[in-house]
């Protein structure tokens, strides 16, 4: 078969496809006889109904199946032959003037780019370093002493404080009309934990039990519930209850409740530094993995395939549609979200997995059996039962290829910082956890 490609534009192709009428028809007729052979239609014994009515029947759709079936067969043999890489789907129209016998067909399409990487010795990427110190150790500790916090009342005379455990009653009304959320009975809250308001915790700070007190309270514009953003209310409140923080001391028992072996507090501080360490690996793997992916796409040349880049658009429409559909939205389905919003970020993921699956081919970066099980076996090292965990991810494929494509982005920033320029920078243990 001969094969002849026209170009459209950079990435744009089209090939005509022809297809002996008769092909089709054989396959229709063909197909029309096994339904035949177990069709029930009332009046007619079942495989026997006749063929024109089977036809009429079926006919329609059958011919439809084939048509796809016969050009998609074509098509796919065409550009095989071609040696092309189709990217999405082709647009395939029925073509006028075809010769007796014959069905014609134009397949417009697009192909993959060249990507051409530069040279990666010119690209500069920064490399954060980080560590764990004794203080992200000392904060930890508390996290964990406040988790397994216990609370007992306090005085009638004591005022709230940080720390506190306060029950309340309290209405909202904004220009003299209660609003939805604005009245709650027997409500509690920790006082400093960031839970309300600032404006809110600063008015029960200090307040004592059996005590009220009316304040002002101006909700932020961007605050998550619209119909009161940016509008100013007035709250009574009521304290009903206070409650004084206990903090568990750091000391064996503490040890022993959180699953320490030898129950020491030295092996208590042991096992938070094991773990927060190994969250910052995985911090910096993910900022200096983003700093590599900048500098390469920023050295690569490619034309990107206009049908990829809508593919990634419809699945990032359909993930936000999804996001507000699981916060309550209704008809979060139908919801207008235009394609302009998420087209940068499909563009750059788009343009990024091209360049690396080319990174990957030229310079032999695949996962390799040791590596994605090493991988796996980090993940499931901060677990109680990693072995559990370790089988999770090895009885699901799907899984496996989430771990298969961590490690070739590790593989690819490893590589790409063996070349470029790198500068070194090292950031405080708080400056690394805080960003995102």
């Amino acid at each position: 078969m001969t094969v002849t490609v026209e170009t459209l534009e950079k990435l744009e192709r089209k090939i005509t496809l022809t297809l002996p009428a008769d092909v089709i028809q054989n396959e229709v007729a063909a197909r029309l006889k096994r339904i035949a052979r177990d069709v029930k239609m009332d009046g007619f014994r079942p495989g026997k109904v006749p063929m024109n009515v089977v036809a009429q029947r079926y006919g329609y759709s059958v011919h439809y199946e084939v048509m796809n079936d016969k050009v998609g067969e074509a098509f796919a043999s065409a550009a095989n032959e071609a040696q092309l890489r189709v990217a999405g789907q082709p647009r395939i129209t029925e073509k006028e003037g075809a010769p007796e016998g014959q069905l014609a067909f134009d397949a417009v399409f697009e192909v993959y780019p060249e990507v051409k990487i530069g040279d990666l010795a010119g690209a500069k990427v920064e490399k954060l370093s980080a560590e764990v110190d004794d203080a992200a150790i000392d904060r930890t500790l508390d996290i964990l002493r406040k988790q397994r916090r216990t609370f007992a009342q306090r005085a009638q005379d004591q005022a709230a404080q940080d720390g506190d455990r306060v029950t309340i009653d309290f209405e909202g009304k904004i220009d003299g009309e209660p609003f939805e959320g604005g009245k709650a009975e027997a409500f509690q809250f920790i006082v400093g934990d960031g839970q309300m308001l600032k404006e809110f915790e600063d008015a029960v700070r200090g307040m004592k039990s059996g005590e009220s007190k009316t304040f002002p309270l101006a909700f932020p514009e961007d605050y998550h519930g619209k119909d009161v953003a940016g509008k100013t209310a007035d709250f009574l409140v009521t304290v009903k209850k206070i409650e004084q923080a206990n903090l568990p001391a750091v000391d064996e028992a503490l040890a022993k409740s959180l699953g320490v072996a030898d129950g020491s507090v030295d092996g208590l501080r042991a096992d938070i530094r094991k773990n927060l360490e190994r969250e910052v690996k995985f911090r910096l793997q993910g900022r200096n993995k983003a700093a590599v992916m900048d500098a390469l796409v920023g050295v690569a040349e490619l034309d990107l395939p206009k049908s990829v880049v809508q593919a990634e658009l419809d699945r990032l429409v359909e993930g936000a549609r999804a996001d507000l559909k699981q916060r309550g939205i209704k008809d979060a389905d139908k919801a207008p979200i235009p394609d302009e919003l998420f087209r940068p970020q499909a563009e750059r993921r788009v343009r990024l997995g091209l360049v690396v699956a080319e990174l990957v081919k030229l310079n032999e970066l695949h996962a390799k059996p040791e590596q994605i099980k090493a991988h796996i076996d980090e993940l499931a090292a901060s677990y109680e039962k990693p072995a559990d965990v370790v089988r999770w991810y090895q009885s699901d494929n799907r899984r496996l290829a989430e771990v298969e494509a961590i490690v070739i982005e590790n593989n690819v920033t490893d590589f790409v910082l063996s070349k470029a320029q790198v500068s070194d920078k090292a950031v405080s243990f708080d400056e690394l956890m805080a960003q995102a």
